[in-house]
């Protein structure tokens, strides 16, 4: 008698499991029935972030619960902190929007920039389609090819804001003496490609998938060059192109440096907003997963020329958390290194 009691209510609780199951999956889908999702892009259109996202935003739609529709909405300035910002403190918490911003936010976060107004460990990450390392790259008609000649002369880098786009220069300014003269408020890659042809600039930071899928001609006919890259690893294609990492001087900018890289992981995310009911999120990161192995959106990558690497939603929210949690001495030393002359204080 216990046995078939226990049995019966093991029944029981796996059909009340199944049948809550499919009352949550029906919800979401009545709830995405008819409705849109806003993709919130931090940068100008034409840029690698605002392609993952129109990419991505393509085809999740019928992934969803429900097949909402989905469309892009440009909201450029600050390096993409007006955009992460208005995610997280304006935009409604009910999983009709996500967003993409500036990788480096929760490293940003971590060594304290005030212009982080949020916790990027309370966003919710959906995904990222690319983990990808950043490249900076020289234009060829400057006659720079590495570091040594960076600290023997000049080079005018064009960047969004006080972000990644930036800062992988300062460092090298700071611990290994280069002579980068760095120049702010690019909307987004396009714009500083195209200062970069017109020689307004020599120099900028993208990811290696973005200039293979935006510039192959450049690559192609060797009108960059590449001068370092960041990530945790080099990459398989870039395999004598040295890591940022690699001009650290002692242990404890290593040890920073190794911090700063690990956005790579983060690549071109989506994020959607803080205090979310957990289901749609889940829907939400279910149909970011599906999409990676869509054979249309895999199509479509791979006619753009864009590679597909792909983190999961549960992946990122770790590497974030462990990102802002990171060793006090670590995120002091990187926010020193990174700093721009014109923000320190005397």
């Amino acid at each position: 008698m216990h046995k078939r009691h226990s049995a019966w209510a093991f029944c029981l609780a796996g059909a009340s499991f199944f049948f809550g199951g499919n009352a949550l999956a029906s919800d979401v889908a009545e709830f995405y029935r008819g409705k849109t999702i806003d993709i919130v892009v931090g940068y100008s259109a034409g840029g690698s972030y605002d392609a993952y996202a129109r990419l991505v935003g393509r085809f999740i739609g019928a992934h969803v619960p429900g097949q909402p529709r989905t469309i892009i909405r440009q909201m450029a300035g600050g390096g993409s902190r007006i955009a992460a910002n208005h995610v997280f403190n304006v935009a409604p918490r009910d999983g009709t929007v996500m967003a993409t911003a500036d990788q480096a936010m929760p490293v940003q976060q971590a060594v304290g920039d005030p212009d982080i107004k949020f916790d990027t460990s309370k966003l919710n990450w959906i995904g990222n389609p690319t983990a990808d390392n950043n490249l900076l790259v020289v234009w060829h008609t400057v006659n720079i090819h590495t570091i040594d000649d960076i600290r023997r002369r000049e080079v005018i880098l064009g960047a969004t804001g006080i972000n990644t786009s930036s800062q992988y220069a300062q460092a090298l300014n700071s611990i290994a003496g280069t002579k980068f003269k760095i120049v702010l408020g690019y909307p987004g890659a396009a714009e500083m490609g195209l200062a970069m042809e017109k020689g307004e600039i020599m120099s900028h930071t993208a990811p290696w998938a973005a200039w293979k899928a935006s510039r192959p001609d450049w690559i192609r006919d060797k009108k960059i060059n590449i001068i370092f890259q960041v990530g945790l690893q080099r990459a398989r294609e870039l395999p004598d192109v040295p890591l940022l990492m690699d001009y650290a001087q002692n242990d404890l900018d290593r040890g920073a440096l190794r911090l700063f890289s690990a956005a790579a992981a983060i690549g071109r995310p989506l994020f959607s907003t803080p205090n979310t009911p957990a289901e749609r999120i889940e829907a939400l990161r279910r149909a970011f997963d599906a999409t990676m192995k869509d054979p249309e959106f895999l199509k479509a990558a791979a006619q753009s020329g864009m590679d597909i690497d792909p983190v999961s939603g549960s992946e990122l929210q770790k590497i974030v958390t462990e990102i802002v949690s990171a060793p006090k001495e670590v995120t002091q030393r990187l926010s020193a290194i990174i700093v721009l002359p014109d923000q320190r204080k005397n």
